[in-house]
């Protein structure tokens, strides 16, 4: 089936193409004809398998091929990360059309997405806080919205923005095409659909013989000590057909920790967690997704945002708290048909949570077999080559290149060796080095007790404060002199000042 038989239009069709999206998923099958007619949907379906095209094409459409400037069509989604991806999907797909998309959301100065909603865009994709703070200030119109989307519903819960959203509905006209698009179903994504959707089609774009957990995504569990997991993810790293890797990790301050420790073992990693700006985590995400970057570390907060295709691996630092959670972040791999692998580690402390998910998700090993880097089955499970080291070879040449600058400071000092040291020169009792350093000393030496002496001070050393200072910016002053001035002295005179 191609999308031109779902009844979208050619020009739609032809911007897809460039990128070579020119088959329909089947989540995509389903919800596209009904969304075009404005039947209200709910739409479940699993992470990675098309979702933002089963509403953003529809929506597009709906609007016109040259819609009237103003927000039209509203977009709703948990985090920063997923409004970029969201945004740049429609981007594509308008690209056609003088439709403008603009993304809505924190982290980012409030100038350029106010300017791009006066310059008339009729597509928005934010998250609630900062939708209903544009709102409230009047700087974002929604009452003439026709579409409304809510996207990763389940997540947006889990957030706590169930409020937000409550009001941004109230914001909206009553009358409007709605969608609700979320991996899970729990009772309170129902109770929303039911307050604000207008007699809804659930479609459930899944296997009824999958099973809970993506069928082309292989599993392997292992209960790991803390102290080894990073030897035991840079071997991971280098099995056979690794490609893009994604590794979550439960805090900020873990995920800072791992992106440098992978860093010095050689590899090209990046991290997105909350203590970087908005800015950084765009860039990591932007450096991973065109290759630049083959690893990514992550918390939660970017899950969602993580939507490459060609993520061949999962690795769970630290095991999520809940079987959802755990469901998002393996999604990241095994998208678009493709298959992947998702490895989690369980800490002695947490094999209750193990538990948990594994009776959720029915996975049948509720006890990890213990693994250490040296474990031989480690690199059967994963196809990781006899005698892999948890360092790139190149990852010594690196090290070494780094202690570059410190060799240099040491040949700088042995150089600096054989010329006299400053305080000798200084202290006019000492002499050293070349002639011409050795007569100037005395020279020095003779000339500051006379100076001082001059200024009023004693000879001797009994000066007062303001004497030493005196003194001791006269002897900077002549042992700073030029090689020129040095060598216009005669040698031995006393006058060298």
């Amino acid at each position: 089936m191609t999308f031109a038989e779902l009844s979208i239009e050619q020009d739609i069709v032809d911007a897809l193409a460039t990128k070579g999206i020119t088959e329909p998923f089947p989540i995509q099958q389903q919800t596209i004809p009904l969304a075009l007619t404005g039947q209200d949907i709910i739409g479940q379906a699993k992470t990675g398998t098309g979702k933002t095209f089963g509403f953003g094409l529809p929506l597009v459409q709906r609007l016109g091929a040259a819609p009237e400037p103003g927000v039209k069509a509203l977009v709703v989604v948990p985090t920063r990360e997923l409004a970029v991806q969201v945004t740049e999907d429609l981007e594509l797909a308008t690209s056609n059309r003088p439709t403008t998309v603009v993304s809505i959301y924190g982290g980012k100065a409030y100038e350029g997405q106010i300017e791009q909603l006066k310059a008339g865009a009729q597509i928005v994709v934010g998250t609630p806080g900062r939708l209903i703070d544009l709102q409230r200030q009047r700087l974002l119109d929604l009452s003439h919205v026709q579409e409304v989307v809510l996207d990763e519903a389940d997540r947006m819960l889990d957030l706590g923005f169930l409020s937000d959203i409550e009001r941004i509905f109230q914001a909206v006209p009553a009358v409007r095409h709605t969608m609700l698009f979320s991996a899970t179903m729990p009772a309170p994504i129902v109770a929303l659909a039911r307050r604000f959707m207008s007699r809804p089609v659930h479609i459930r774009a899944t296997d009824p013989d999958e099973g809970l957990t993506q069928a082309n995504i292989k599993h392997v569990i292992y209960r790991a000590h803390s102290l080894d997991k990073d030897e035991v993810i840079a071997r991971i790293l280098q099995a056979e057909g690794r490609g893009k890797t994604v590794i979550f990790t439960r805090t900020k301050r873990a995920a800072a920790k791992l992106v440098e420790e992978l860093k010095d073992r050689g590899f090209n990693a990046a991290a997105v967690h909350g203590d970087l700006n908005q800015e950084q985590r765009e860039r990591a995400m932007a450096a991973f997704k065109a290759g630049k970057r083959d690893v990514l570390i992550a918390t939660d907060v970017a899950a969602r945002g993580i939507d490459v295709d060609d993520v061949t691996h999962v690795i769970n630092h630290t095991i999520p708290d809940d079987p959802d959670t755990y469901l998002h972040r393996a999604g990241r791999t095994g998208r678009a048909g493709k298959t992947g692998i998702a490895v989690t580690f369980v800490d002695w402390d947490d094999l209750h949570k193990w538990t948990l998910i594994d009776k959720a998700l029915q996975f049948g090993i509720p006890e990890p077999v213990e693994t250490y880097s040296s474990s031989p089955h480690l690199f059967t499970d994963l196809d990781i080559p006899a005698g892999t080291k948890g360092r790139l070879p190149g990852a010594s040449a690196h090290a070494a290149s780094a202690g570059g600058p410190a060799e240099k400071s040491s040949g700088d000092r042995q150089r600096s060796s054989s010329r006299p040291p400053r305080s000798r020169t200084r202290s006019g009792s000492r002499s050293g080095g070349t002639g011409q350093s050795a007569t100037q000393a005395p020279a020095d030496g003779a000339a500051a007790p006379q100076a001082a002496a001059t200024e009023g001070g004693s000879a001797d050393g009994s000066t007062d404060g303001a004497a030493k200072r005196r003194r001791r910016r006269r002897r900077r002053g002549a042992g700073g002199g030029s090689s020129e001035a040095t060598a216009s002295a005669p040698q031995g005179s006393s006058d060298g000042e």
